[in-house]
């Protein structure tokens, strides 16, 4: 799976009520609603600043905090290609496969807001065209690969009827 699209930047400890704000999940399920206020604690004005296919840059410990299923949907429903980080809260991270939502771990210190980035999700291969440098990020097995192809675990089970990983 090859992605391609501008990213934008957040800093370390991204909790998922800054995903999304926990007063929003007793107001609606829709997740194209939810999808409006994504990342609006720390940025008010980011979901119309978003492009489908744009990325979410973090540092370490993105998606801390609750295991909501909310956030990462959200993210997804913004549609964002992805989500890069140096590292994931764990819960984040398996949610975020099962919803279909890529998340692609590596060093994103030399990784600025409006980068252009092309990311290669079964090498792990991350081109900055922007700055024409290549980043090498933690390649997802085939597994995942399979089930974010799938559209998440849910419609991988589906669609191959259960455990056929």
């Amino acid at each position: 799976m090859k992605l391609e699209g501008n990213t934008h930047k957040f800093g370390k400890d991204v909790n998922t009520d800054y995903i999304i704000s926990g007063k929003y999940k007793f107001k609606t399920l829709d997740m194209r609603e939810l999808a409006k206020h994504v990342m609006e604690d720390l940025d008010t004005d980011f979901y119309n600043k978003i492009t489908a296919g744009d990325f979410i840059v973090g540092e370490s410990n993105f998606g801390c905090g609750s295991s909501r299923e909310q956030a990462p949907l959200a993210i997804k429903y913004a549609n964002i290609g992805a989500v890069i980080a140096k590292s994931f809260a764990r819960i984040f991270y398996r949610n975020a496969i099962n919803t279909g939502l890529p998340v692609v771990e590596c060093d994103t210190d030399n990784i600025d807001a409006g980068d252009i980035l092309k990311v290669d999700l079964e090498t792990g291969s991350i081109l900055n065209k922007t700055k024409n440098e290549t980043i090498q990020a933690k390649p997802l097995p085939d597994v995942m690969i399979k089930i974010l192809k799938d559209g998440g675990l849910a419609p991988h089970f589906r669609k191959h009827g259960g455990f056929n990983l």
